[in-house]
């Protein structure tokens, strides 16, 4: 389309400035936007519910065993992960300095052999629950793929009115 005068060029430059920026902010808002973070387990593991002061013994390592006896092995995201950052401050009310000072002085007066293992990405979370009877991790409710379940806290599902971890 030729432009005939000045006026009508900065009319059109303007209309498209403020398409970019509508596009911008309708993307901004969508990615900001948070989905609450699941809590999987293998599916052989019998527990379909956890209260959130359940959850915080398991990852605080107070609780080491399974009610079948199994050992509970944990798994965390990296620092840095807006799922671990959600687990920091919805169930240990913690920062990230004081979660790892916890586990540094847990593992120096023998209380636990190792601090919970640090995986990269979504997909290495839920290959760790998958391949680990005794495993629990936490993602982003929309990563969640098929071969692990999904725990109810205080029996309530990610997604579901008044789910806890978001």
């Amino acid at each position: 389309m030729l432009m005939r005068t000045p006026a009508h060029a900065r009319s059109w430059m303007m209309l498209a400035c403020f398409l970019s920026l509508a596009l911008i902010l309708i993307s901004a808002a969508a990615n900001g936007a948070q989905s609450d973070v699941a809590i999987i387990v293998n599916p052989v593991n019998p527990v379909s519910n956890l209260t959130l002061a359940e959850l915080r013994k398991i990852y605080m390592g107070e609780r080491q065993y399974w009610k079948a006896s199994s050992p509970v092995v944990l798994l965390m995201r990296s620092r840095g992960s807006r799922e671990r950052a959600a687990i920091l401050m919805d169930v240990f009310q913690m920062s990230e300095e004081q979660y790892t000072q916890y586990w540094v002085a847990k593992v120096m007066r023998a209380e636990s052999s190792d601090s919970p293992a640090s995986l990269f990405s979504h997909g290495m979370i839920q290959e760790g629950v998958r391949g680990n009877a005794g495993a629990i991790g936490y993602l982003d409710m929309n990563d969640v793929r098929p071969g692990v379940k999904v725990l109810r806290i205080n029996g309530v599902l990610p997604g579901e009115a008044g789910y806890p971890l978001h």
